[in-house]
């Protein structure tokens, strides 16, 4: 029996788990990183909690032998996803990274590309006063000192950071729908939207709705993956990798 390690959080990690799941020839185990409060759990076995870096997660993997590493977390969470690369390097265990396909501008978008929160932050006084964020509980911080500036800020959990002075939080976990998104939107008047290109459908009700409200976008640009990964963009595709010779 082969044993996989999927580093998830996401809905493609836990499709991967579920469809491993009734594989005879794979036992599989999940870890959570712990920062969601109540997590949807996966099939198969799960852990949750950090490794403490790449050392953390190498001695993980020298006490826990699996024999490949499935990266499926968010596109964002970029340390973790170097911790991997390294660990698994050193470990001399094959590792891809799941990565769903990034949003893209279509027409009637306004989109002004940023390549990371502290820029965002810089731009957006000059775009309009009332702001709906998206930017994940952690990424809030990076707006507090915005204080001429109106935000909803829409997370799943509190944010543990300052967040901006004036400020109402919205706790929510999508998927959104469109009719909500600007109803939503309208409710606020909304004049910006702050978001990172996070890909999938759970969450992108929104950009419809500022592309049918005519609003801005501030779109985050995800951050480089480490150059020697191997990279699917959906669960077919790391089933295929887990699946095939190496």
């Amino acid at each position: 029996m082969r044993r996989i390690l999927i580093l998830g959080g996401t809905g493609e990690a836990r499709s991967l788990a579920a469809a491993l799941a009734d594989d005879p020839s794979i036992d599989t185990v999940s870890s959570l990183a712990g920062r969601v409060r109540d997590p949807r759990i996966p099939a198969g076995d799960v852990r949750i909690g950090g490794f403490g870096g790449e050392d953390g997660l190498a001695d993980w993997l020298r006490g826990n032998p699996v024999d490949a590493i499935v990266d499926a977390t968010h596109p964002f969470a970029a340390r973790i996803t170097e911790n991997a690369a390294e660990a698994a390097r050193r470990c001399r265990i094959p590792l891809v990274v799941l990565r769903r396909p990034q949003w893209s501008p279509v027409p009637g978008d306004d989109w002004r590309r940023v390549p990371d929160l502290s820029a965002a932050a810089t731009l957006l006084p000059g775009l309009g006063a009332r702001i709906f964020l998206t930017v994940g509980r952690q990424g809030v911080g990076a707006f507090a000192d915005l204080r001429a500036l109106w935000f909803l800020v829409r997370a799943i959990d509190p944010p543990e950071v300052d967040r901006p002075a004036r400020s109402i939080l919205l706790l929510a976990r999508g998927p959104f729908t469109v009719p909500a998104e600007i109803d939503l939107m309208r409710e606020h008047r909304i004049d910006v939207l702050v978001t990172k290109n996070s890909g999938g459908e759970q969450t992108a009700a929104k950009l419809h709705a500022a592309r049918e409200l005519g609003l801005p976008v501030v779109m985050i640009d995800r951050p480089p993956l480490p150059s020697a990964a191997a990279i699917v963009g959906d669960v077919a595709g790391a089933l295929d990798w887990i699946r095939s010779d190496r």
